[in-house]
C-alpha cells in the first residue's frame, strides 16, 4: 500500500510539473528585422535593374540605423495599399501643419536588429507573397572631400582630404522634427519637413587641427527611389511621397496557420548599393559639396522578405 501511494503521488507531481512548464512556454511571434546590403542589385521604381545616369555618382553608405513607418503584407499583386494585413503604422501629427511622421518617437533599428515584433496569434492568417515597408529615417556615413584652400595671414594652404561624413536623412512623406542628432552637433528644427531633407556634419583633422563641418539640403521632390516592382497592379501614391517599399517575400510564400508554435523571422534585406546619390561637378566619384555637387536621390534601392 505505501508502495502505491509513492507511486501515485510521484505520478502527480510530474503531472504537475508538466502543467507548469505548459504554462510558462512563450508564445510565438512573428519578428522582423533590418539588413542593409551593399551588394544587393541596386534597382529603379519600378524594380528594374539600374545603372548610374551620366554626370552622377553615387556611395554605398555605412549604415548606423534605419526607422519604419508603416509595414503590411499582401496575399497577391493585386492586393490595393491598405487592404492586406496592415502590421504597423507608427504615430503621427498635425503639430507642424500638415500631417507628419513624429521623428522623436521612431524606433532607431540597427543592422541585424529587430524593428518589430508581434505575437503570431495577432496575425491574420493566410498566404503572404509581398512586404510593404515605409521607410521614414536613415542615419549613415559617407565620405565627403574637401580639395580647397584656406587662407591663414595671407599664406594659402591647400586642402584635399576626404573625410568622414554623417548623414541623417528624412525619407518618409512628411516629418515633424523637433531636433536630430549628427556625429557631435545637434540640429534643431521644431517643423515639418518635406520627403529629401537631410542633415550632414563632416568631421576630422586638418593640419592638426579639429575640422568640423555641419550643412543641411533637401533633394528634388519626387526625386527620391521608392522601389515598387507591382507597381502596375498596385501603385503607391507617389503623389504624396509616400518610401513604401515593396518586395517579395523569397523562396516562397509566407504562411500564417495561426497554429505556429516557434518564431517566425524575417530578414528585411534592403539594398544600400549607391543609394546616396549626387550630380557631378567634378567628374571623379567624390562627393564634394564646397564644389556645387547636390545631393538628389536617398532612397533605398531594392527590398527583399527573408524568411
Amino acid at each position: 500500500m505505501k508502495k502505491l501511494i509513492g507511486c501515485s503521488f510521484l505520478a502527480m507531481t510530474i503531472a504537475l510539473s508538466g502543467c507548469h512548464k505548459d504554462k510558462t512556454t512563450q508564445e510565438p511571434y512573428l519578428i522582423f528585422k533590418f539588413k542593409f546590403d551593399p551588394n544587393q542589385e541596386r534597382l529603379d521604381n519600378f524594380g528594374n535593374t539600374s545603372t548610374m545616369p551620366a554626370n552622377h555618382a553615387g556611395q554605398s553608405p555605412t549604415f548606423k540605423y534605419m526607422c519604419a513607418h508603416y509595414l503590411e503584407m499582401a496575399p497577391d499583386r493585386y492586393t490595393q495599399i491598405g487592404a492586406g494585413t496592415v502590421l504597423y503604422h507608427a504615430e503621427e501629427t498635425t503639430l507642424g501643419g500638415s500631417t507628419a511622421i513624429v521623428f522623436e518617437k521612431e524606433v532607431l533599428t540597427k543592422n541585424d536588429s529587430v524593428f518589430l515584433k508581434i505575437p503570431l496569434k495577432d496575425v491574420k492568417a493566410g498566404s503572404y507573397e509581398w512586404l510593404r515597408v515605409s521607410l521614414a529615417y536613415q542615419n549613415y556615413e559617407v565620405n565627403f572631400l574637401l580639395d580647397t584652400n584656406y587662407n591663414v595671414g595671407g599664406t594659402n594652404y591647400p586642402i584635399y582630404q576626404e573625410f568622414p561624413c554623417e548623414i541623417a536623412s528624412f525619407v518618409g512623406f512628411n516629418s515633424y522634427i523637433k531636433s536630430y542628432k549628427l556625429h557631435s552637433q545637434t540640429v534643431t528644427v521644431n517643423a515639418n519637413k518635406a520627403q529629401g531633407y537631410w542633415g550632414s556634419e563632416a568631421y576630422g583633422t586638418v593640419y592638426g587641427q579639429a575640422f568640423n563641418q555641419v550643412n543641411t539640403g533637401q533633394s528634388p521632390a519626387g526625386s527620391t527611389t521608392v522601389v515598387n516592382p507591382i507597381e502596375a497592379t498596385s501603385p503607391i501614391p507617389r503623389l504624396s511621397n509616400s518610401c513604401l517599399a515593396t518586395g517579395q517575400f523569397e523562396g516562397g510564400n509566407l504562411v500564417i496557420t495561426g497554429k505556429e508554435t516557434s518564431d517566425i523571422v524575417v530578414t528585411v534585406s534592403l539594398s544600400v548599393n549607391k543609394s546616396f546619390e549626387w550630380v557631378e561637378v567634378v567628374n571623379d566619384g567624390k562627393w564634394e559639396p564646397f564644389k556645387g555637387e547636390q545631393v538628389v536621390d536617398m532612397g533605398i534601392r531594392g527590398l527583399k522578405a527573408l524568411h
